[in-house]
């Protein structure tokens, strides 16, 4: 069983934390199990009934203390109730307004290297821009949250003038931070920028168990073209190859591209690879994917998020190259031309996520410093990359 994501939500109180979770439930696959762990303040729990009316699939509190400090010795038996009773495809916990989100990401992490059962993907604060002028100078904790994080949400930014925004944006970038940042409407984020990729998401961009990602599940019910984040912009990168018996992408140009995206420009590559080798984490960790007699690779879920990265194998097996029919490809240009009706098993398929007005320099970036080619250097690839959003 892979490893399960948890994203931490965290930030002051009354900042819109849990408005930021129930605007995320719509946006999901319908078979999509969400758990959601709470670190009430107190014995009144009025957010998580909300929450478990809104089609989440089960909620632990931890309550009468603060997640970070005194509750943090409970933390590992409440995610692991979680995991056995819901099976989730990801776990949400969101902190009270006093937690420090540093402690709790440690032990999240260190939770996940003693059980090899969790994976931290992310830690987001949500800040409230009509209130942040009241309380920046005097709490403490509210400029550790901003400080301690991988993504920042401006919420409630629609009820001030321009110079309210303004002057929050400057008391954050007082704190030196190189952090992505975006602003909700109305408490609400795309789901590709708050999530990585996990094996529910994967299914979908693979193309050889899914159909078009875009005609699935509650994408159905989730218009994109109306979507607000014009905050970002969106990469699609494909490489394929004519040469139906290519193994894999290069493991050493990716790591380059990844080592190179900066987190205030670049907020999120998701990504399905074939590779022959098994490849490393940021952390240096390696999980091989069960390759069967006959086959040369597999397939692993590449999920980079504010600098660091995992790959997880697929459960998916990779077809045998006996099995994919051969044909001659004649070539115009740079494009191979494909027979209609013929499946094709890319090397790569990517999802870039980069801040407004980045996607045309990451592109050209891409494109000419062969971050994405294939792993032998005679094999020819053929790199599509494509501005989605």
């Amino acid at each position: 069983m892979p490893p399960v994501p948890i994203t931490i939500v965290t930030g002051y109180l009354g900042s819109g934390k849990t408005t930021l979770i129930l605007h995320l439930l719509p946006q999901l696959p319908k078979t999509y199990k969400l758990a959601l762990l709470k670190n009430e303040f107190g014995n009144v729990a009025i957010d998580s009934e909300l929450a478990s009316s809104s089609a989440i699939g089960g909620v632990q509190e931890l309550l009468n203390g603060c997640i970070c400090c005194n509750l943090v010795g409970q933390l590992g038996d409440a995610l692991d109730t979680l995991r056995k009773d819901v099976n989730p495809n990801r776990i949400i916990i969101e902190t009270s307004g006093s937690a420090f989100p540093a402690t709790l990401a440690m032990e999240v992490n260190r939770l996940g290297r003693e059980t090899g059962n969790y994976t931290l993907d992310g830690v987001i604060v949500v800040i409230d821009v009509e209130n942040w002028k009241g309380y920046e100078d005097t709490s403490y904790t509210a400029k550790m949250q901003a400080r301690y994080t991988d993504l920042i949400v401006f919420n409630k930014w629609e009820t001030v003038d321009e110079r309210r925004y303004e002057d929050c944006l400057d008391r954050v970038g007082d704190l030196e931070l190189q952090v992505a940042t975006v602003k909700s409407d109305k408490g609400c984020v795309d789901q590709r920028i708050l999530l990585g990729l996990d094996s529910a998401f994967a299914k979908e961009l693979d193309p050889l168990t899914h159909e078009d990602p875009a005609h699935t599940s509650d994408h159905e019910h989730y218009d994109h073209s109306s979507d607000h984040q014009t905050e970002v912009e969106v990469l699609s990168v494909t490489l394929s190859s004519e040469d139906v018996g290519a193994h894999g992408v290069s493991l050493d140009s990716l790591e380059i591209f990844l080592l190179s995206a900066p987190k205030d420009e670049v907020y999120r590559i998701k990504a399905i690879i074939k590779a022959s080798q098994p490849p490393a984490s940021s952390a240096g960790d390696v999980e091989p994917a069960v390759i069967h007699q006959g086959q040369t690779s597999a397939k692993y879920i590449l999920n980079w998020a504010f600098g660091r990265w995992t790959f997880t194998p697929m459960s998916s097996a990779i077809p045998s190259t006996a099995s994919v029919p051969s044909f001659n490809t004649p070539r115009s240009g740079s494009i191979v031309q494909v027979p209609d009706g013929v499946p094709i098993d890319p090397l790569l398929r990517m999802t870039v996520i980069v801040a407004r007005g980045e996607s045309e320099k990451w592109k050209k970036r891409i494109e000419s410093q062969g971050y994405i080619e294939a792993e032998k250097t005679d094999v020819k690839g053929v790199l599509r990359i494509t501005r989605v959003l």
